[in-house]
């Protein structure tokens, strides 16, 4: 599946600082230590809709990790998948009477001029479900064979599910208890009440071939993938285990991240298959959650298309921690345009304060755990003092492009 474009990303001089992340599954900011080369899963987007802020907002918390580690030294190898097949991509395609592939096709489209226009740095590889069926069948033949998946008694349906407690490790991703899993299975894509099933938390591998939905033959029999098994394969084939960050917002901790590395870990018998597992927060719009269900979903696409600029977007999202709850306001919006403003007059000055310093602040505020807010305050007070080195708004404007992605 085709990416979108990159740009440059200046060089910054001084000395950068290693990243320390919060890692969901120890509960703790940790030091991200990759190798030469950095390896990262982010999730992406089931294309039935546009980017609205919530996606924007994981999709730049992880571009400061990419950047970071740039800045490092390391050479990134970004995986980021597209669900163009799964039940909500069905049922909008239902509801708006349009064709699935086309619907999946110009969302999936849209969302990458909106990922280009925010100027996040693409992955290398942008995999889509659909492509990756031939390699999701043989990993769910897999499981079978090795017993820690099964096939419901169901003649008319024999889907294959996963036995969640195979690894012996469920649970160690999310740290959730019982009755937090059952509910989030229950509210977010699970099925506990499938007949046939040998415990209600065991998700589904490989969905049979139902009436009018699309399906795809195979080994297993006609049918399609779940939800999960598509990240697992996708990832252990791009990356393979033990990745440096596998990461999304905070509402793919459980089911959906929990179950791609148990998935992961049943198929090669490794632990773990990320070193860090990372989660945003959620973004909603006047104190409300951001929903679909809502109706009070707010589109990227929308906000350029009313003319503002996505570098306000982007300053706007990354002017509160990546990790806390917020929403979106008008007021935001406006402080973050009038702070472009105030930070583009700044770097088009003859001189200004020296820049080294502020890198500093700049390197130091996002290696402490993507830490946006004390960022921004330091670019703001060097924008307000006065100054007589001509280099720095050079330097500053630079520092700005490769460590915060904010075009001045």
């Amino acid at each position: 599946m085709q990416t979108w474009p990159s740009h440059p990303v200046p060089d910054v001089a001084g000395t950068p600082r290693p990243l320390r992340l919060y890692d969901t599954s120890s509960a703790q900011v940790r030091p991200t230590a990759p190798g030469p080369t950095a390896t990262m899963y982010v999730c992406g987007i089931t294309p039935y809709d546009a980017t609205h802020l919530g996606h924007a907002a994981t999709y730049l918390a992880f571009d400061l990790v990419h950047r970071l580690w740039l800045d490092n030294g390391h050479d990134v190898h970004y995986v980021q998948n597209v669900t163009d097949i799964d039940d909500p991509l069905l049922e909008r395609a239902i509801r708006d009477q349009d064709d699935w592939v086309v619907l999946g096709m110009r969302e999936t489209a849209l969302f990458r001029e909106d990922m280009a226009a925010l100027r996040v740095l693409p992955p290398r590889e942008f995999t889509g479900a659909v492509e990756s069926i031939p390699d999701i069948v043989a990993a769910v033949a897999k499981l079978l064979a090795s017993g820690t998946a099964y096939r419901v008694d169901d003649q008319e349906f024999p889907d294959i599910y996963f036995d969640h407690a195979a690894t012996g490790r469920f649970g160690y991703e999310s740290g959730y208890d019982r009755e937090t899993m059952d509910r989030f299975f229950a509210e977010r894509g699970g099925d506990p009440d499938r007949p046939g099933k040998r415990h209600p938390l065991d998700a589904l591998l490989w969905r049979a071939a139902r009436p009018d939905e699309p399906s795809w033959p195979s080994e297993l029999g006609p049918g399609r993938p779940g939800w999960h098994i598509e990240c697992s394969v996708i990832a252990l084939n791009s990356l393979g285990m033990g990745i440096d960050l596998q990461a999304g917002g905070s509402d793919l901790i459980f089911p959906h991240h929990e179950y791609s590395a148990a998935h992961a870990e049943a198929l090669t018998s490794e632990h773990p298959f990320a070193r860090h597992y990372g989660h945003s927060a959620m973004i909603g719009l006047d104190g409300e959650k951001m929903s679909k269900s809502k109706g009070n979903l707010v589109f990227v696409s929308r906000l350029r298309a009313d003319g503002v600029d996505p570098m306000a977007i982007r300053l706007g999202l990354l002017s509160g921690h990546y990790r806390q709850d917020r929403s979106w306001t008008t007021d935001i919006l406006d402080t973050a345009q009038t702070r472009l403003t105030a930070w583009r007059a700044a770097v088009a000055r003859p001189s200004a304060p020296p820049a080294a310093d502020l890198i500093t602040r700049l390197r130091d505020h996002l290696a402490n755990d993507l830490d946006t807010p004390q960022a921004i305050a330091a670019m703001d007070a060097w924008s307000r003092q006065d100054g007589t080195d001509p280099q720095a708004p050079t330097a500053v404007a630079q520092a700005v492009d490769a460590l915060l992605g904010i075009k001045l």
